[in-house]
This record gives structure tokens, sequence and C-alpha cells, in this order.
């Protein structure tokens, strides 16, 4: 039983629409703790939160550059988790719904 208890757990994280979102975006490429803070118009602390609770699942692993921290999805091991990704819409869709034409937050 422990198998569902770990597959409710990590679908759990994906009753969060914010969650959802990011792991959709990262679906395309790597995004920056500030992209995601534009992207959302959320603070930086509850973007953190939320990537926190991502990473202690193993969904999503992070790479520091500098003083910015950039973020990839980890699903391998949860097919559950990408079948569930593989019908999200893309990133413009995800932008376009968020009244976002392009992320304006530059990390460099």
């Amino acid at each position: 039983m422990e198998v569902f208890t770990n597959i409710a757990d990590d679908l759990k994280l994906l009753g969060d629409r914010t969650r959802l979102a990011m792991l959709s975006l990262l679906k395309e490429r790597e995004w920056c703790v500030c992209e995601f803070v534009s992207i959302f118009d959320i603070s930086q602390p509850a973007v953190s939160q939320h990537l926190r609770k991502l990473k202690s699942k193993g969904m999503v692993k992070e790479k520091k550059r500098g003083q910015w921290v950039y973020y990839s999805l980890n699903v391998e091991d949860k097919p559950y988790i990408r079948d569930v990704l593989d019908h999200m819409p893309d990133s413009k869709t995800i932008l376009s719904s968020l009244n976002k034409e392009s992320v304006t937050a530059s990390c460099e």
C-alpha cells in the first residue's frame, strides 16, 4: 500500500493550480524563480515554497547559477505525473491564460 500512498501524495501536489502550471511550464525548459515570480504575480517566498514542495517529492531539480536558482522537470520515475503533464497546455497557452505575452523578468 506504500506505493498508493506515494502516488496519492504526488498527485495531491498537482491539486494546486500554481504548482500544476509550474510543472507544465517546466515540460519545455528550465525556469528561474524570478521568472515564476513575474509569471504568477506572487512573492518570491511563495514561489520558493511551491518549488520546495515539488523538490521534496523529487518532481523538480534545481541548479544554482550565481545568485539564481533554475528548476527543471524531474519526473522520469513518475510516469503517472508525465501522463498528466502530457495533457496540459503548452507554455504559450499558459502564459496567455495568465495575461502574459512573454516573461519580462531577467535573471542574468
